[in-house]
């Protein structure tokens, strides 16, 4: 279901930066409930499994373009309360903070 709505949602507008990671967090958390679950075929269990697998090495390409976490930081809604609210490492929501600050000592 949440792959439905995930495609359904997407197809209504033009995502973007800040809309996406989120909903790949979603998706994340969403599937390792799944793949937990002991009512689930072991069949299905191994698919999404496999699923996560995919989403993961997506998630590990975000870690290059800092612009991902730039977005997120600079949006007004979300800045750096977004990673806290996600479960993001202390370390990784520093490295996120000082990339900015970085960035920006560096344009201006």
């Amino acid at each position: 279901k949440v792959l439905k709505d995930t495609t359904l949602f997407f197809s209504r507008s033009t995502p973007n930066l800040v809309t996406i990671i989120p909903v790949m967090d979603l998706i994340d958390q969403q599937m390792m409930m799944y793949s937990c679950d002991m009512k689930i075929l072991p069949s299905i269990c191994s698919a999404i499994g496999l699923a996560k697998k995919t989403l993961d090495r997506y998630y590990q390409l975000m870690d290059r373009p800092e612009v991902y976490k730039i977005a997120m930081v600079l949006h007004p809604h979300h800045k750096l309360s977004y990673f806290k609210s996600a479960g993001w490492e202390d370390e990784w929501i520093k490295t996120a903070e000082d990339l900015v600050h970085d960035e920006l000592e560096c344009a201006y």
